[in-house]
């Protein structure tokens, strides 16, 4: 099995996680942030000291991916390679939006829940968002992408299935979707300890990133995908 230091930064939230034989054995979170060029150095310190003390092998370091906070990510992915430079690790890259819906799966969705889809939403100005959809397996039913939100933005997968919104971009958007298989959950954040199914499936199958090249998506890279006449 596998070691896995888990660093979240992707927005006002930093947390850190350590997961080992596919368990949470360690993890720090501030939500006072951002805070992250403070506490993600002092986080990551215990985390190694932890992986140090316990004498189990660091195999790997999986980092939020973004979408998110420009100089969050920044942080973040520049902690990874650190680490991963200085402890012959290998390097995993989580999508901040696929994470999001982890906690959704393990704590809010009944068993019985007729087939929903999940929508993770990050803020951005007026009524614009960064989501995707995904189903109740964590399969991509439509790529991430900066969206403008209207009554129609989500409607024909809505007049299909219920879909959950969650995310720090959810709550406004919720008025103006307005349908009644729409459904909000509040108080979802992307956390380190949530990366651990994703990190570890990722690891068992071998999907490293390279440590020199790996960039995260920053927010800028979605919009400028937006239609012109939009911006």
């Amino acid at each position: 099995m596998s070691c896995i230091l888990h660093i979240e930064t992707s927005t006002n939230v930093c947390s850190v996680a350590v997961s080992h034989d596919g368990t949470v054995i360690f993890e720090k979170e501030d939500f006072s942030g951002p805070n992250h060029a403070e506490q993600l150095g002092v986080y990551v310190d215990e985390a190694l000291s932890f992986i140090d003390q316990s004498l189990i092998p660091l195999d790997a370091v999986a980092v939020s991916a973004g979408p998110g906070s420009y100089t969050g990510l920044r942080i973040g992915v520049s902690m990874a390679k650190g680490i991963c430079y200085g402890r012959d690790a290998k390097l995993i890259s989580i999508p901040t939006l696929e994470l999001m819906c982890v906690p959704v799966l393990l704590r809010e969705l009944a068993a019985e829940e007729p087939e929903p889809l999940l929508c993770p939403m990050l803020d951005a100005r007026r009524m614009e968002v960064y989501a995707g959809l995904w189903s109740r397996a964590l399969k991509p039913v439509r790529e991430i992408g900066a969206d403008i939100v209207t009554a129609e933005t989500y409607k024909e997968y809505l007049d299909k299935q219920p879909v959950y919104f969650f995310g720090n971009g959810a709550a406004k958007c919720m008025e103006t979707i307005n349908h009644p298989n729409a459904h909000l959950i509040e108080d979802i954040s992307p956390l380190a300890k949530y990366m651990m199914p994703l990190a570890e499936r990722r690891f068992n199958d071998g999907k490293f990133e390279d440590v020199a090249y790996f960039t995260p998506s920053y927010l800028k890279d979605y919009v400028a995908k937006l239609p012109k006449k939009l911006l």
